[in-house]
């Protein structure tokens, strides 16, 4: 069983790149569970999600690196147990650090060759996000397997190109890939890189 755990900053686009993966995995024949994250009290994107007939748990109120690490770990047993899905897919909250996901997933019950953190960059904010919060975007980016640039149709080539090449520099050793999960623009790409 793998999980993915989608890590970035808020409004970058995780739950669309969530909603996105669970159709390709469901047209694969594959059982996805989803995990929500969501910092207040009333979880939307779960809601959604389960208004949309997916298995989805919703961990509102708190954030699953920290507060809620052992909910996190109790829900993912839980998954396992009654669900038995081939993949399961985590969205924390846009305040989290990933890399500390991954961690608490690995403890609690997966190897490490199958939790797999992809971090997504919003090309629309990109540069207020790097001048404003670039030591937390960097601590969100570290452990992750591969980067989505994502809502690169918002941006022209050459403000995608001069992103691309500032996320080579600081994560050389990071397959990085420009997509609009909206548009679908290069979503063939990721889907080939998820198992």
């Amino acid at each position: 069983m793998y999980v993915y755990i989608l890590g970035g900053f808020l409004g970058s686009g995780k739950t669309s790149l969530m909603l996105n993966l669970t159709s390709m995995y469901i047209d694969r024949g594959q059982k996805v569970a989803l995990l929500v994250n969501e910092s207040g009290d009333v979880g939307v994107d779960g809601a959604t999600m389960k208004r949309e007939g997916y298995d989805a748990i919703e961990m509102p109120n708190g954030c699953i690196c920290c507060t809620l690490a052992s909910s996190l770990q109790e829900g993912l047993r839980s998954i396992a147990r009654d669900l038995k899905p081939d993949v399961i897919l985590i969205e924390p909250t846009g305040l989290a650090l990933p890399h500390r996901v991954k961690d608490l997933v690995r403890i609690a019950m997966i190897d490490e060759e199958e939790t797999i953190l992809i971090g997504v960059v919003d090309a629309q904010r990109f540069d207020k996000l790097i001048s404003k919060k670039s030591e937390f975007f960097d601590r969100q980016m570290q452990g992750c397997n591969f980067i989505l640039i994502n809502k690169s149709d918002t941006v022209s080539s050459e403000k995608l190109a001069e992103i691309r090449n500032w996320m080579s520099s600081e994560y050389p050793d990071k397959p990085i890939h420009s997509v609009s999960v909206k548009e679908g623009s290069n979503m063939d790409e990721v889907h080939e890189l998820m198992k």
